[in-house]
C-alpha cells in the first residue's frame, strides 16, 4: 500500500525524483538530463504531493499554487509499475485537500487526454502556451 503526503520541495532527493520521471514515462517530456535545470524545476516547485511504496518514491505531483485561487499541476508522475492503481488520483485528493479552495489547472500529456475526465476534470478550451525564451 501507498501513503500520499505533502512534503517540502527542499526535502526532495532530485535524482530519486529523476528516476522517478524516467520510470514513469514524463522524462520523456521534462529536462531531466539537463540537471541544473531540473533540480530549479523540483526545488522552485511550493506544493509537492509524494506516494511512497516502502520507502520508495512511486508517485509525485509538483505544483505551483496560491492556495486560494489555482494549483498548477505542473507535473504528475507515478512509476509504471505502480500505474493503474489510484496513486495519480490519490496524488491529485491530497493536492486538493493542501489548497482546497483552489481549482487545479494542468496541461496533460497527449497520451492522458482521456484519463482526466474520468476522474473529474473539465476540458477548457482556451489555454495558450508561450514557450520559453531561447
Amino acid at each position: 500500500m501507498w501513503k500520499c503526503e505533502v512534503i517540502d520541495a527542499a526535502d526532495l532527493d532530485v535524482a530519486e525524483v529523476a528516476e522517478l520521471y524516467r520510470s514513469s514515462g514524463l522524462a520523456e517530456r521534462r529536462p531531466v538530463e539537463d540537471t541544473e535545470r531540473f533540480t530549479a524545476m523540483v526545488r522552485n516547485a511550493n506544493l509537492v504531493v509524494v506516494a511512497h511504496v516502502d520507502e520508495r518514491l512511486v508517485g509525485i505531483a509538483r505544483c505551483v499554487s496560491d492556495g486560494s485561487y489555482v494549483t498548477y499541476l505542473s507535473d504528475i508522475a507515478v512509476d509504471r509499475a505502480h500505474q493503474r492503481r489510484g496513486i495519480g488520483v490519490d496524488l491529485i485528493r491530497c493536492v486538493q485537500e493542501a489548497a482546497p479552495r483552489a481549482k487545479i489547472v494542468l496541461l496533460s500529456a497527449p497520451a492522458a487526454t482521456e484519463y482526466y475526465p474520468h476522474i473529474g476534470f473539465t476540458q477548457h478550451g482556451s489555454a495558450w502556451v508561450l514557450d520559453a525564451a531561447k
